[in-house]
């Protein structure tokens, strides 16, 4: 196998909406498997943008179900929502920039 020429850091990134299924616990133990084997690091961000069906009970349930499964995260997790300022701002600047993706005709 080759050796990354860097640091390496992966996350895994459920949505909050309900519990976590087969297929998200599988992302995160390749995600955290490939972290550790090269000495990285695995990182855990909840995306609650889908702010009418994200709940606390879920977020909590993934917290429980990783860590059952023995798929501890690195730090603090990172909620999604928390960074919507910034978001908001960068889309802002691409916008006033005339970088904006032009919209689909469907």
């Amino acid at each position: 196998m080759i050796d990354p020429p860097m640091s390496v850091v992966t996350r895994f990134a459920p949505s909050p909406t309900g519990f976590l299924h087969i297929g998200g616990a599988r992302t995160a133990l390749f995600n955290r498997l490939f972290a550790k084997h090269y000495g990285g690091t695995y990182l855990l961000r909840i995306e609650d943008t889908d702010v009418k069906r994200s709940t606390q009970e879920a977020i909590e349930a993934i917290y429980d179900a990783l860590s059952w499964l023995g798929l501890d995260w690195d730090g603090e997790p990172v909620s999604q929502s928390a960074q919507r300022a910034r978001h908001v701002e960068v889309a802002q600047s691409l916008l006033d920039a005339g970088h904006e993706y032009p919209p689909s005709i469907y």
